[in-house]
């Protein structure tokens, strides 16, 4: 099995800060730096993973996300996108659509993203979910690490069925057991501020870099596809949120693989 990796450089629909369209080459600078090695804690390097890179896609047109997407997954491979803002992840899962159109989501953020529309925007980075529960377009949506819900947000919860753990909540025992595909779409804000500082939005109280590997690791569904999006490198310091997008990487691609 063949897994793929792109970079989609695209933040046209963030609020409050631009910046997630500089991430793609950084996270790949950091996974190939020499103050580490390529293992991951799963024992297995992802040097003995089929990888094939298709590189980074400066968008000027949300639509072409769709359409990139759907190019790379005609190559009967797994799929990695680095992002990017949150929005991305509707086009992606648009894409994927075709290829399972029975897949569960497992998201992981601080937010929930399921604002109808934001600012006016229904494709905002704070509506991706909303547009894929709409369309039908996951079987089952799993957030966790959420601790930003509004009054709208709860009520599209459960309009749509979308199974919550908030983040006072969260235990790994928690997790649920998922039986189709498995796609996993991680907002790097899901962290703690003190762990990821190179984000738009801080929010305190998030994951420990530990408890998300943990979580990776537990995981025994057959994933398919993931995205690590939100790393904003203009908030970052030491590039410490490259790194830790790095970590998150090496060790989705080693349970990919």
């Amino acid at each position: 099995m063949i897994i793929s990796l792109q970079g989609i450089c695209y933040d046209a629909k963030s609020s409050f800060l631009q910046g997630p369209k500089l991430a793609p080459p950084l996270i790949r600078e950091a996974l190939y730096s020499d103050s580490s090695n390529l293992f991951a804690e799963q024992g297995n390097s992802i040097e003995h993973i089929n990888l094939n890179d298709e590189g980074d896609f400066a968008i000027s047109d949300y639509l072409e996300i769709e359409t990139i997407t759907a190019n790379h997954l005609k190559k009967d491979s797994k799929l990695i996108t680095l992002g990017g803002d949150h929005s991305i992840t509707f086009p992606i899962i648009k894409a994927y659509h075709e290829h399972y159109p029975k897949l569960d989501i497992l998201h992981i953020d601080a937010h929930g993203d399921l604002y109808d529309h934001f600012e006016g925007d229904p494709y905002s980075h704070a509506c991706p979910f909303a547009r894929i529960m709409e369309k039908g377009l996951a079987s089952r949506l799993v957030q966790v690490g959420i601790r930003t819900l509004s009054t709208h947000q709860r009520e599209q919860a459960a309009k749509f069925g979308v199974e919550i753990i908030e983040m006072k909540d969260h235990a790994l025992s928690k997790i649920p057991k998922f039986e189709n595909p498995l796609y996993i779409s991680l907002d790097m804000d899901a962290f703690d501020p003190a762990y990821a500082p190179g984000v738009s939005h801080y929010e305190p109280g998030g994951f420990s870099a530990r408890q998300v590997i943990d979580l990776i690791l537990s995981l025994k569904a057959e994933i398919i596809g993931a995205d690590i999006v939100e790393y904003n490198p203009t908030r970052d310091v030491n590039k410490m949120t490259a790194y830790l997008a790095a970590k998150l990487l090496k060790e989705i691609m080693v349970k990919m693989g």
